[in-house]
C-alpha cells in the first residue's frame, strides 16, 4: 500500500540491509531495490557524529540522474556504532565481530544512523542517534552468537533483534527501529516534510538550486 502523499513518486532504496528493506516494508511504502557499491572511506577529521550521514549522503550522489527512474525518490542509508572515541562499523571477520562486542559488553554505547533523501530537485540529509546500554557479555556467549549468527552485515557486530539483544541489551534510549538501521518515525516525518517541499518547488521553479 502505498501512501497517498508519496504516490506520485518512485520510490528506490538503495541499501543492501535486508533489515531497512523489511523496516520500509513495515512502514507500508512501495519501493524498488537499486543496489551499488560505494566506497565507504569517510575523512579521519570528521567528527563521528557526521560519519552516517556523510556517508548516506555518499551513496545517494553515487546515482547519476540517469541511472533513475522518471519522479524517482532515493533512500539511502548507513548507520554507524560509536564508543568512547572509537567507531564501528562492519566487522571483517570473526575474530573483529567478537573483539567489538568484547568492547561494548557492560558498556553504553551511541548508535547512529543518517538517512538521505534525494530527488530530481532536492536532497535532504538527516541523522537520528540512540543509546543503547549492554549488560556483561562472557566471553562463550559471544563466541557462539558470533559463530551461529554471523554479524559481519552489521555496525558494531550485533542485531538488535537477534539473540544478543534479547539477552544482553538493558536497555535503549531512542528509537528501537534506528538500532535496527532505519529510523522510522523520524523517516516517515521527514518524508511528508521532503515531498510538501518538492511540491513546493515545482510550483515555482524560479526558487529551484
Amino acid at each position: 500500500m502505498q501512501k497517498d502523499f508519496l504516490k506520485e513518486y518512485y520510490l528506490v532504496l538503495a541499501s543492501k540491509s535486508p533489515r531497512r528493506q523489511q523496516l520500509l516494508e513495515g512502514m507500508d511504502v512501495n519501493f524498488t531495490l537499486i543496489t551499488k557499491d560505494v566506497d565507504e572511506s569517510f575523512p579521519e577529521s570528521m567528527p563521528l557524529e557526521h560519519v552516517a550521514p556523510f556517508l548516506s549522503e555518499k551513496k545517494a550522489n553515487a546515482f547519476e540522474k540517469n541511472e533513475l527512474p522518471d519522479n524517482f525518490l532515493l533512500i539511502t542509508a548507513d548507520t554507524v556504532v560509536i564508543i568512547g572515541e572509537t567507531i564501528l562499523n562492519k566487522p571483517g571477520n570473526a575474530e573483529e565481530a567478537c573483539a567489538m562486542l568484547r568492547l561494548l559488553s557492560g558498556q553504553t554505547h551511541k548508535v547512529v544512523t543518517g538517512v538521505c533523501l534525494r530527488s530530481k530537485d532536492q536532497t535532504c540529509v538527516f541523522s537520528e542517534s540512540s543509546d543503547v546500554k549492554f549488560g556483561e557479555l562472557e566471553l562463550d556467549e559471544i563466541q557462539s552468537y558470533v559463530a551461529k549468527y554471523q554479524p559481519f552485515d552489521k555496525a558494531g557486530a550485533y542485531g538488535i533483534q537477534e539473540w544478543i539483544g534479547y539477552i544482553a541489551i538493558e536497555s535503549v534510549k531512542g528509537s528501537f527501529y534506528n538500532v535496527m538501521g532505519l529510523p522510522t518515525h523520524r523517516l516517515y516525518l521527514e518524508l511528508k516534510k521532503f515531498v510538501s517541499n518538492d511540491k513546493n518547488l515545482s510550483a515555482y521553479p524560479s526558487q529551484q538550486k
